[in-house]
C-alpha cells in the first residue's frame, strides 16, 4: 500500500512517500498506526494523528487493502 506522510510525520519518516507490504495480513487501520510507532518510535511522541484512506478519513477499525492510498496527517495548530 502507499503510505503518503504530511507535516511532521513527513519529517519522522524522512520521506512524503513509503510503500509499505509489510503488515499483517487483512490489516486495519489500527495494525497501522502500530506499525508506524513501533517502527518510527518518534510516532508515539504525537498526541494523536488522523489516516485518511483513499481520500477518506478513517476510524481505527477500517480494513486496509494492497492498493490502497493512505495519508497520515499529523495535528496541526492554527492561530
Amino acid at each position: 500500500m502507499k503510505v503518503l506522510f504530511f507535516g511532521i510525520a513527513r519529517d519522522i519518516v524522512g520521506a512524503s512517500e513509503l510503500s509499505i507490504s509489510d503488515l499483517i495480513k487483512n490489516p486495519t487501520v489500527n495494525d497501522l498506526k502500530e506499525y508506524l510507532v513501533a517502527k518510527y518510535s518518534d510516532f508515539s511522541k504525537l498526541t494523536s494523528f488522523a489516516i485518511a484512506v483513499n481520500s477518506e478519513y478513517a476510524k481505527d477499525n477500517v480494513p486496509l487493502e494492497r492498493n490502497d492510498e493512505i495519508a497520515i496527517i499529523p495535528p496541526v495548530s492554527g492561530g
